[in-house]
């Protein structure tokens, strides 16, 4: 899984135009894309490749490196 950002709607299409275009080269078949619509959040989806692509203010809304991340057990001093 990829999370990227595009600082605009057009950067975020023309971003999510380029993966799917890079994706069909390496031969990958069988290619989704949700969200051009709007392109406020592009899923581009081959299968075992998954690509997000946000403008910034979204990406932090949604914040999904978030459901990704695992937190540790505070550790207390034994003293």
């Amino acid at each position: 899984m990829i999370i990227a950002s595009g600082t605009s709607p057009r950067h975020v299409s023309a971003l999510a135009d380029y993966v799917v275009s890079a994706l069909e080269k390496a031969g990958c078949g069988n290619i989704h894309v949700e969200g051009k619509e709007g392109c406020e959040w592009v899923l581009v989806d081959a299968g075992n490749i998954i690509v997000h692509i946000f403008k910034p203010d979204v990406r932090s809304n949604y914040n999904l490196e978030k459901m990704w991340s695992v937190s540790l057990p505070h550790m207390e001093a034994a003293y």
